[in-house]
């Protein structure tokens, strides 16, 4: 069966371009066109029905991202299964399993079962799980193993895989005599970094690229080409390893889309503020205007137990710079911290806000339409319309209309739209 990008290409117009199109109130050979280039990619596993299909890319609204995932031995599927939840009500577009421990096929398959939204995941993963359960060796992990994790992740129904095949044998030598604070903060990146000097050979990710391709060609699973060399620490930020990732990156996003693979690039770690705008040009530019994933940029690292807000802060400067797609962070991110549903939903929330900012700086028409019928609403003390255009309705579940004719003014005497009415109309 022909990817979107094939068909798209062939001047096919799909039934998930006429989709997003529909979602998107953009014309369907706009969007066909910008799938046939990659500089747009829809989140669909071919094999998959019954699920709502989730454009990112060029001319398409900011999409948010949230996390699930098994973790230890201690995890629980229902556990995930209730986030699953608090991640539709609260309305995030794409859902990522980032499952490490415990039962991580079967939290794979729940999930699936659980929601129609996309779904990603990371399937190095559950290689590097068996591997050191089994022979406590991250040697053990071959290309056979990774190739069978992707195949058998895409035939379960994945729609977009991460994978980091821009950690090179060359760049993890040079990463031996950096100057980083922190060398590695990534977990695949540490994982396949281990992995090549420890065995000398080159990253499997990258040498068998083209089997790869195959296998997700099959499935019109999108992949997300991850940067394993993200920096923990502002300082670093932008530094020529990053900048040589990246250089490999764009390679592979030449080879796939000769296959007709869709591919996006996912961007991560901590860089400086005034940094962002040049990296996202930049990588643009480098990896010919695909999809950007910026999940959890942040831009300082001292605002402990509130990396959501700065996940947010860095999401959105991103997005306005030109990233196609954030994820959002929860308050206590990169600790053990079990989170709960109304941090899940408030990390949620402060990506959303910074998605709809972006949109609304890009004149994006579903966005301007929504802030402004709020405001006219909200001039009009028309509380229905307002909840009907809020980013949150549930916070209107607070407010006792018997009681308070006009919740939304300080003093119904004093209320400037009031006033203004009175005297002036």
């Amino acid at each position: 069966m022909p990817t979107q990008m094939i068909e798209a290409g062939n001047g096919v117009i799909t039934d998930e371009v006429r989709a997003v199109a529909r979602l998107e109130n953009i014309g369907v050979n706009l969007l066909r066109q910008k799938v046939a280039l990659g500089s747009a990619v829809i989140l669909k596993n071919s094999k998959k029905v019954g699920i709502v299909p989730v454009g990112i890319g060029d001319c398409l609204k900011v999409k948010v991202g949230a996390c699930v995932g098994t973790y230890n031995k201690k995890s629980i599927i229902r556990n995930e299964l209730d986030k699953v939840r608090v991640i539709e009500q609260a309305g995030a577009d794409v859902l990522c399993d980032l499952s490490m421990g415990g039962y991580i096929d079967e939290t794979r398959e729940e999930i699936l079962s659980a929601t129609k939204l996309p779904l990603g995941t990371v399937p190095l993963y559950h290689v590097a799980k068996n591997a050191l359960d089994m022979e406590s060796d991250i040697s053990k992990i071959s290309k056979d193993s990774l190739l069978n994790e992707i195949e058998k992740q895409c035939l379960d129904g994945v729609d977009f895989i991460t994978i980091h095949p821009g950690i090179t044998k060359y760049l993890v030598d040079k990463l031996s005599s950096s100057q980083r604070l922190i060398p590695l903060s990534s977990k695949a990146g540490a994982v396949l970094a281990s992995l090549i000097k420890t065995t000398g050979v080159e990253n499997p990710l990258y040498e068998y690229f083209d089997e790869l391709l195959e296998i997700v060609k099959q499935y019109d699973v999108v992949l997300s080409l991850g940067s394993a060399l993200e920096t923990a620490h502002v300082l670093d930020s932008c530094d020529s390893i990053q900048y040589l990732e990246i250089t490999v990156l764009s390679e592979l996003v030449k080879r796939a889309r000769k296959e007709g693979v869709q591919t996006m690039i996912e961007i991560s770690g901590h860089v400086s503020f005034d940094k962002i705008p040049s990296l996202i040009k930049n990588i643009k530019e480098m990896t010919y205007y695909a999809p950007i994933y910026a999940n959890r940029i942040m831009p300082c690292d001292y605002a402990y137990g509130y990396e959501h807000i700065t996940s947010a802060i860095g999401a959105n400067y991103c997005a306005y710079s030109g990233a196609d797609f954030i994820g959002c962070s929860l308050p206590l991110e990169n600790t053990d911290a079990v989170s709960n549903s109304a941090q899940l939903k408030e990390s949620i929330m402060c990506a959303k806000v910074a998605a709809h900012c972006t949109d609304l700086a890009r004149y994006n028409n579903i966005a301007v339409d929504m802030d402004y019928n709020f405001s006219k609403a909200k001039i009009e003390f028309n509380k229905k319309e307002m909840m009907n255009n809020s980013i949150d309705k549930s916070i209107f579940d607070r407010i006792d209309i018997k009681k308070d004719k006009n919740p939304i003014t300080l003093s119904d005497t004093n209320c400037a739209s009031k006033l203004y009415k009175k005297y002036f109309e």
